[in-house]
């Protein structure tokens, strides 16, 4: 496992200056290669605190999968009055459950349609159990990077509630950019969409948007879990090629345990109660692949500054002989 060590950080009163600092990170991997960082990040996964940080963040995104799905049908057609954003949310939100798409969203749509106090509720649950989302992922960061303090409650809810905003944005881009290119195919073909050239356009334009631009969409929420959360400053360059690799893997995850399900067969063993548990699992799945990824980032940059400090050391040996 990856240990980041402080150095008289007692004597420091700031959180971020208590920190270890960036440049005299040095890995308990101390040999190069793969395989070393492999055997590592093996050792942190297998750790107890990893899963219970897991299993904490998986309660809460269901806690709050269904409000938000809540937010973002009655934003659109509450706020932007679109139905064609709406039918874009249904569209991501289908491609973005593992299982049960119709049940869970034509129940979500129902709430949403004309259920007022329904939509209030949705967004106070959303603000509080975001919050218990990002809570251990701050500490499980904070461990990984060496920051020697957590955050306090209020400056934690302030972040959380950015973080939850910025994810609300994003989605809600996406869904706004692929209901224009909706709109626009629509009006090249002069509202003429009955016709096979119109959805075989809709179709191959319309789906890939859509998937590029919701792939497009976690990669940069992984970003800023990465880059935000932790209670220190990290660099953003250290944490962005792996919020790639971990949107990309995460992607492929999801149609991997999509082709498992039915093998699985949670439906035999709780009965009416799958559907929450196919979606707790897949959570707690994609909460150890984020786990895993931030551990993995700070590996490879505890390993690179370590890299760069031996050749600082042997570059200035000469000059000091």
């Amino acid at each position: 496992m990856l240990a980041i060590y402080e150095k008289d950080a007692a004597k420091d009163k700031d959180a971020n200056a208590s920190a270890v600092p960036l440049d005299e990170v040095k890995p308990v991997v101390r040999q190069p290669g793969a395989a070393a960082a492999a055997v590592a990040l093996a050792k942190y996964m297998a750790r107890t605190e990893v899963h219970t940080y897991a299993f904490s963040v998986a309660a809460n995104v269901i806690l709050s999968l269904f409000p938000f799905i809540v937010m973002m049908l009655t934003l659109s057609r509450s706020v932007f009055h679109s139905t064609a954003m709406a039918n874009v949310v249904i569209e991501m939100m289908t491609n973005f459950l593992p299982s049960n798409q119709y049940f869970i969203l034509h129940n979500m749509d129902m709430l949403a349609h004309p259920h007022r106090s329904t939509q209030i509720y949705s967004i106070a649950m959303l603000l509080i159990s975001c919050t218990g989302i990002f809570l251990p992922l701050e500490v499980a960061l904070n461990h990984v990077w060496g920051a020697t303090s957590n955050r306090s409650y209020l400056h934690n809810q302030v972040v959380s509630l950015g973080l939850a905003l910025a994810i609300g944005l994003l989605a809600m881009g996406s869904v706004a950019l692929t209901a224009l290119q909706r709109t626009v195919l629509t009006a090249i073909f002069f509202h003429h969409t009955d016709n096979a050239a119109f959805r075989f356009f809709d179709f191959v334009l319309d789906g890939g948007l859509l998937r590029i631009l919701s792939l497009v969409a976690g990669i940069l929420i992984f970003f800023l879990i990465y880059w935000v959360l932790p209670n220190r400053k990290v660099p953003a360059r250290a944490v962005l090629p792996t919020a790639v690799v971990v949107g990309l893997l995460w992607e492929a995850a999801r149609h991997l345990y999509i082709f498992c399900l039915p093998r699985l067969d949670f439906n035999a063993v709780y009965g009416p109660f799958y559907v929450s548990v196919t979606l707790m699992i897949w959570a707690f799945l994609s909460g150890l692949l984020l786990l895993a990824g931030a551990h993995f980032s700070a590996t490879r940059y505890a390993l690179r500054v370590a890299r760069e400090d031996a050749h600082k050391d042997s570059a200035a040996e000469p000059a000091h002989a």
